[in-house]
């Protein structure tokens, strides 16, 4: 593991010196107002014991209480001073700073009967992985304006291990809790933390605008299930950088409702920026779109990212019955070492919430612009499985260079997939491998759309 991470700190320092100059929707979140809050009161204060065995959840849940009175009054920060602070689920308010000082750990209880159970995300029908309702996420904020989760690189800790058994060995009672969530929130900042161990996802913005995630560490051992770094859900303006992410699943994990419940929600994804970030990810993908993608994803930029030690650097994910979109995706400046496949496009992957899914709901992928990349130790260079009756189009590599492990015996796989190439070694398949202008017209005019749309 420490191996990992310094072969990951090692890869950053390589990617500050390469390109990707582009601004995007993260110059935008930072015209944010950040400003310290009038108002401030410390944990302590409501009878919270910093010893990690006294439980803290009445106290965290009376100080928020208290601090919503300050809203109309320019909000207000609740300090978490250095300890272990030991909690169940709570809610926090809308014009507020949770501040966790270095040293200051916010822990999770193992007791189920400390997390609050509630109904499912209707843009899902259902929890992810029990039919029925989920545990809520640890850290809570629903119909929120104007919060934020920072400090000095202050720790959330969810002490996941008891919930990854629960969830390997069949036993839960509703889909695991996250720790953090925030549902149907506007203009919400999340910096200067580490996430450890994380039952699922550790962030999770569900139906959000203007979120900004800067300067996090998240890490979960490479053994723990399904856990997930960041989930934009059905969110607009998006940006995510200078961020460290080692997961046992997925780093970055793009979705947007799940089947025909996602259908009738209706709310994409879109104009989110990811850069700067160094990911790993053990069994899973650095960047994943989908497969929960049903309300649509688009306009998405990724730059100067690099992938370590991963089962998958970018992969999009879908399969019959999702119906919606992913398009008009720019991924550039990556670098990529021990990647096992460094491009996937599945159109068979993931399952169905229930039996009501529409099998003629025929998902569409199409405008993935590739490029700049480098990698090294690679074993697969791409692997694009699309859908007979939906094939994927406008794939468009340019740049690329992927040294393969010698005992790599295929470099490209492709299958109702078609686009165009230049400059990429090794050759990519002859579906990927056109040069005619209508492919390259779809390129430049997809490469434009994220330029421009990244800077609204």
């Amino acid at each position: 593991m420490l191996g990992a991470l310094l072969l990951l700190l090692a890869l950053s320092n390589a990617l500050n010196t390469r390109g990707g100059n582009s601004d995007g929707q993260c110059e935008y979140k930072l015209a944010l107002d950040l400003d310290p809050r009038p108002h401030s009161v410390s944990i302590t204060e409501f009878g919270a014991v910093g010893d990690g065995k006294a439980l803290n959840t009445v106290a965290f849940q009376n100080a928020i209480f208290y601090l919503k009175s300050f809203a109309d009054k320019g909000g207000a920060q609740l300090y978490v001073p250095p300890g272990r602070w030991l909690t169940g689920s709570f809610n926090l308010t809308s014009h507020l700073t949770l501040f966790l000082e270095k040293g200051a750990t916010v822990l999770a209880s193992q007791d189920p009967s400390h997390w609050e159970i509630g109904e499912p995300l209707p843009s899902y029908g259902r929890g992810i992985e029990t039919p029925g309702r989920r545990y809520r996420s640890l850290i809570n904020g629903y119909g929120l304006h104007d919060v934020v989760i920072t400090g000095d690189n202050g720790t959330i800790d969810g002490q996941g291990s008891f919930w990854w058994e629960l969830f390997a060995n069949h036993l839960l009672n509703y889909s695991r809790p996250h720790l953090v969530e925030f549902v149907e929130a506007k203009h919400v900042v999340v910096s200067n933390i580490t996430f450890l161990n994380a039952p699922a996802y550790n962030i999770h913005p569900v139906y959000c605008s203007d979120v900004h995630i800067q300067n996090v560490s998240i890490n979960a051992s490479p053994e723990s299930p399904r856990t997930v770094g960041i989930v934009p859900d059905s969110s607009d303006n998006v940006c995510i950088e200078d961020c460290s992410i080692s997961m046992g699943y997925d780093s970055i994990a793009l979705k947007s409702g799940w089947d025909e419940y996602g259908i009738s929600y209706s709310r994409p994804t879109s104009h989110v920026h990811i850069r700067r970030a160094y990911l790993q990810s053990f069994s899973g993908a650095a960047i994943a779109f989908g497969s929960e993608m049903s309300g649509g994803i688009s306009n998405v930029y990724v730059n100067r990212v690099s992938i370590c030690g991963s089962s998958s650097g970018v992969e999009f994910r879908t399969t019959r019955g999702r119906g919606g979109y992913i398009e008009d995706i720019t991924i550039s400046d990556v670098d990529m070492d021990d990647v096992q496949v460094a491009f996937g496009a599945k159109g068979h992957f993931g399952s169905h919430p229930d039996e009501n899914f529409d099998p003629n709901a025929l998902p569409v992928l199409r405008y993935i612009t590739l490029q700049n990349v480098v990698g090294r130790s690679i074993a697969v260079a791409g692997n694009f499985t699309g859908i007979s009756e939906s094939p994927f189009t406008s794939i468009c590599l340019s740049n690329i260079s992927l040294s393969l492990k010698s005992a790599s015996l295929t470099s490209w796989t492709c299958s109702d997939v078609s686009g165009s190439s230049s400059s990429v070694l090794p050759e990519p398949c002859p579906e990927l491998a056109g040069s005619s202008s209508n492919s390259s017209s779809a390129c430049i005019s997809s490469v434009n759309a994220i330029g421009n749309s990244a800077t609204l």
